[in-house]
């Protein structure tokens, strides 16, 4: 499906011009999501990546999925997409970093917590990733505009990711797209039998 140039960098498998597309939406405060996130990383890029069977066939689009009845998924979703832009060839070990780390983010551990504390406790796990030049960046793009309701650096990207959601009727994490079209029948429990029996029967180029 169509991708805004800008977020490019959430291509995280495949190369982008594979003419089948997985788009996984993807909650960072989702237990079912980073389930999921391991099935990625562990079966569907070694599948999809350079070597593998389904290269130059198919590529693999992470669709952020902001669920707000999670109260800290703005943030963490704001700091995916400040990765997007200040190391971009770092994006999918951003995410797997905090989807390691999600329960700090639930609801009961982050009751406490400013908007301030939530997003430098989201810098402190980007750092674990990045270099210092690009934790400045993003820390930058996470700072609130001079504006009373202008929001940060990332606001804009952050609207498209949800209006592309709503608009193609997905309401929950995890929810994956084939070809355009959502294939419920893939789960987060599914292992390499289901995912290399998926791609057999569907990959027809």
């Amino acid at each position: 499906m169509a991708l805004q140039p800008s977020l490019r960098p959430t291509i995280i498998a495949g190369a982008h011009d594979a003419p089948h597309t997985l788009d996984i939406f993807l909650d960072y405060v989702c237990p079912f999501s980073a389930k999921l996130s391991l099935a990625i990383d562990s079966i569907l890029k070694p599948l999809v990546d350079a070597g593998g069977l389904y290269y130059g066939k198919v590529k693999v689009i992470m669709r952020l999925q902001v669920q707000p009845w999670h109260a800290t998924s703005t943030y963490t979703h704001e700091a995916g997409l400040a990765v997007v832009h200040a190391a971009p060839e770092k994006f999918w070990t951003f995410s797997l970093a905090l989807f390691k780390q999600q329960a700090e983010f639930f609801d009961g551990p982050s009751s406490n917590m400013t908007p301030l504390q939530i997003r430098e406790k989201l810098a402190s796990i980007a750092a674990q990733v990045i270099t210092e030049e690009q934790v400045a960046m993003f820390k930058d793009l996470l700072k609130l505009k001079p504006t009373p309701n202008g929001g940060v650096g990332v606001t804009d990207d952050l609207k498209y990711t949800i209006k592309f959601a709503r608009q193609n009727g997905v309401h929950v994490s995890p929810t994956v797209l084939w070809d355009g079209l959502i294939a419920n029948q893939i789960s987060s429990s599914w292992g390499e039998k289901e995912w290399s029996e998926f791609l057999a029967k569907n990959v027809v180029v």
